[in-house]
């Protein structure tokens, strides 16, 4: 059986905007982060924290804003792994929302990467 923890991961962000909740909490990792990071820096959300009750149990908990997060779909998956070109990088809703990739220069959105001249896996979409 395949799991997927970034989709699980967005599953809870989702679910946890939709349900008005102040902050949800899921297992922590290294690309985990990087995606919390961007959505900070974008704005999507308040903070995020790592925290560590236990060496074998550590958790992301993220303070979330209210109606910043209308959506959020996986495009790269375990399956199906989708790479694109920085010159093949679309808009997201008009140019109101963001594509997350991961790079070799580190996980960004997709207008950082057309500025730094970088393709990568499309993570996810989010507006």
């Amino acid at each position: 059986m395949m799991t997927d923890p970034i989709a699980d991961m967005l599953t809870i962000i989702r679910n946890g905007t939709a349900a008005g909740h102040d902050k949800v909490e899921f297992p922590a990792s290294k690309i985990k982060a990087a995606i919390c990071k961007v959505l900070k820096d974008e704005g999507y959300i308040k903070s995020f924290k790592i925290i560590a009750k236990s060496p074998s149990d550590i958790k992301i908990k993220i303070a979330l804003k209210e109606g910043a997060i209308v959506g959020l779909k996986r495009i790269s998956r375990p399956g199906l792994r989708r790479y694109s070109a920085y010159t093949d990088l679309g808009r997201v809703m008009s140019g109101l929302g963001l594509s997350i990739l991961s790079t070799s220069k580190g996980v960004m959105t997709s207008r950082e990467a057309m500025r730094s001249k970088v393709g990568g896996e499309v993570i996810c979409n989010v507006w």
